[in-house]
Protein backbone atom coordinates (compact mmCIF):
# COMPACT_ATOMS: atom_id res chain seq x y z
CA UNK A 1 0.00 0.00 0.00
CA UNK A 2 1.38 3.40 -0.92
CA UNK A 3 0.27 6.84 0.27
CA UNK A 4 -2.35 7.21 -2.48
CA UNK A 5 -3.89 3.84 -1.55
CA UNK A 6 -3.86 4.81 2.13
CA UNK A 7 -5.64 8.09 1.40
CA UNK A 8 -8.32 6.26 -0.58
CA UNK A 9 -8.79 3.68 2.17
CA UNK A 10 -9.05 6.32 4.92
CA UNK A 11 -11.49 8.31 2.79
CA UNK A 12 -13.75 5.29 2.38
CA UNK A 13 -13.55 4.09 6.00
CA UNK A 14 -14.06 7.54 7.54
CA UNK A 15 -16.65 8.58 4.93
CA UNK A 16 -14.76 11.79 4.09
CA UNK A 17 -13.52 13.30 0.85
CA UNK A 18 -10.18 12.31 -0.65
CA UNK A 19 -8.91 15.86 -0.03
CA UNK A 20 -9.82 15.73 3.66
CA UNK A 21 -8.28 12.27 4.03
CA UNK A 22 -5.06 13.54 2.45
CA UNK A 23 -5.03 16.55 4.80
CA UNK A 24 -5.52 14.24 7.80
CA UNK A 25 -2.72 11.87 6.77
CA UNK A 26 -0.37 14.77 6.02
CA UNK A 27 -1.17 16.31 9.41
CA UNK A 28 -0.40 13.03 11.19
CA UNK A 29 2.90 12.46 9.40
CA UNK A 30 3.95 16.10 9.85
CA UNK A 31 3.21 15.99 13.57
CA UNK A 32 5.13 12.74 14.04
CA UNK A 33 8.06 14.14 12.04
CA UNK A 34 8.13 17.40 14.02
CA UNK A 35 7.96 15.60 17.36
CA UNK A 36 10.84 13.28 16.42
CA UNK A 37 12.90 16.19 15.08
CA UNK A 38 12.44 17.90 18.44
CA UNK A 39 13.79 14.86 20.27
CA UNK A 40 10.44 13.54 21.49
CA UNK A 41 8.51 10.39 20.73
CA UNK A 42 4.95 9.56 19.70
CA UNK A 43 3.15 6.73 21.44
CA UNK A 44 -0.04 5.31 19.95
CA UNK A 45 -1.41 2.85 22.51
CA UNK A 46 -1.98 -0.56 20.92
CA UNK A 47 -0.18 0.44 17.73
CA UNK A 48 3.38 1.36 18.68
CA UNK A 49 5.94 4.02 19.46
CA UNK A 50 7.81 6.27 17.04
CA UNK A 51 11.11 7.31 18.63
CA UNK A 52 14.62 8.54 17.86
CA UNK A 53 17.59 6.29 18.57
CA UNK A 54 21.23 7.34 18.75
CA UNK A 55 23.69 5.49 16.53
CA UNK A 56 27.29 5.78 17.71
CA UNK A 57 30.21 6.62 15.44
CA UNK A 58 31.68 3.47 13.94
CA UNK A 59 34.25 2.22 11.48
CA UNK A 60 33.16 1.10 8.03
CA UNK A 61 34.84 0.01 4.85
CA UNK A 62 34.74 1.63 1.42
CA UNK A 63 33.67 -1.27 -0.84
CA UNK A 64 35.51 0.12 -3.88
CA UNK A 65 38.89 0.73 -2.29
CA UNK A 66 38.76 -1.39 0.86
CA UNK A 67 39.89 1.61 2.96
CA UNK A 68 38.59 1.96 6.51
CA UNK A 69 36.41 5.05 6.98
CA UNK A 70 34.69 6.67 9.94
CA UNK A 71 30.91 6.70 9.81
CA UNK A 72 29.59 9.64 11.85
CA UNK A 73 27.19 9.26 14.75
CA UNK A 74 23.57 9.83 13.77
CA UNK A 75 20.04 10.03 15.12
CA UNK A 76 17.84 7.38 13.54
CA UNK A 77 14.02 7.42 13.57
CA UNK A 78 12.59 4.06 14.56
CA UNK A 79 9.27 2.37 15.21
CA UNK A 80 8.57 -0.20 17.90
CA UNK A 81 5.34 -2.12 17.32
CA UNK A 82 2.87 -2.42 20.17
CA UNK A 83 1.50 -5.70 21.48
CA UNK A 84 -1.90 -5.32 19.80
CA UNK A 85 -0.30 -4.70 16.40
CA UNK A 86 2.06 -7.66 16.83
CA UNK A 87 -0.83 -9.92 17.83
CA UNK A 88 -2.92 -8.83 14.84
CA UNK A 89 -0.08 -9.37 12.39
CA UNK A 90 0.73 -12.79 13.83
CA UNK A 91 -2.89 -13.97 13.83
CA UNK A 92 -3.36 -13.54 10.08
Amino acid sequence: MNKKDLIKSVSEQADITLANAEKAINAITNNITNELAGGGNVSLIGFGVFQVKERAERNGRNPQTGDTIKIAAAKIPSFKAGKALKDTVNSK
